[in-house]
């Protein structure tokens, strides 16, 4: 896809995380109002992630137009530095992260959606708005994958990355529920604490599988397009 027409879509996607967290944050919902706020729900840090990611793609593409036919090699340091951020934030948060919150939230909402949305939630959050924050992440995500070949770091020192970032979030529930008494999700309060011990680390699995899924992907996805570009080379040789 062109420069310009992958540009666009960055601003549109980005203008449109800035909508939905601008909306969801309005919200006087009690829970904004207990400890932790929105940044107890990795929805909402999902979202962060994403406006953040989004908002490095947009500056990276704006630093690459704005040294386009330049000779400046400190110039071309800070754009290397800002492709490099933006790869590694594609990798290993953009990218496992929401197509974790996705299909973790879809397919708990589809067997109980008390267990991780309870009904109540539809008196303050809109439909659109939901899917704003559960949905749209996921194709917004492959758009940027399909329109731009992103460099993953190693797969070691991405998976700690990954593993990190989730347990992290783990500490963060658990210090939520040891101020508050209270689990961040519905699911937490119906299982015994080794069970939920060992949802945590099947959590921390598939979000490492996730990880892995990304970099498979974007190696399939710019590896066939580089064989198309070289099969219409000899076609024209």
């Amino acid at each position: 896809m062109a420069l310009i027409p992958s540009q666009i879509l960055r601003v549109a996607i980005l203008l449109s995380y800035f909508s939905i967290i601008c909306n969801y944050k309005a919200i006087d919902m009690p829970a904004h109002q207990t400890y932790g706020g929105s940044w107890k729900f990795l929805t909402f840090i999902d979202l962060v992630i994403q406006a953040v990611f989004f908002g490095v793609c947009v500056l990276t593409d704006l630093s690459s137009l704005l040294t386009k036919g330049t000779a400046s090699v400190e110039q071309e340091r800070q754009l290397r530095k800002l492709i490099g951020l933006r790869d590694w934030m594609m990798a290993v948060l953009a990218f496992p992260v929401g197509v974790f919150v996705v299909t973790m939230f879809w397919t708990l909402y589809l067997y109980d959606r008390d267990l991780v949305y309870p009904r109540l939630l539809d008196n303050f959050i809109p439909q659109w708005l939901n899917h704003g924050m559960h949905t749209t992440v996921l194709p917004f995500i492959i758009i940027e994958m399909r329109t731009t070949h992103h460099q993953y770091p190693s797969r070691l020192c991405g998976l700690l990355a990954v593993c990190s970032f989730a347990v992290g979030y783990v500490l963060w529930m658990c210090w939520v529920h040891n101020v508050t008494g209270v689990w961040v999700y519905p699911l937490l309060e119906h299982i015994g604490p080794m069970a939920r011990a060992l949802f945590f680390i099947s959590l921390t699995g598939l979000i490492s599988l996730y990880y892995i899924l990304g970099e498979i992907l974007n190696s399939y996805i710019w590896d066939s397009s580089r064989s198309m570009i070289d099969a219409n080379k000899d076609k024209a040789d």
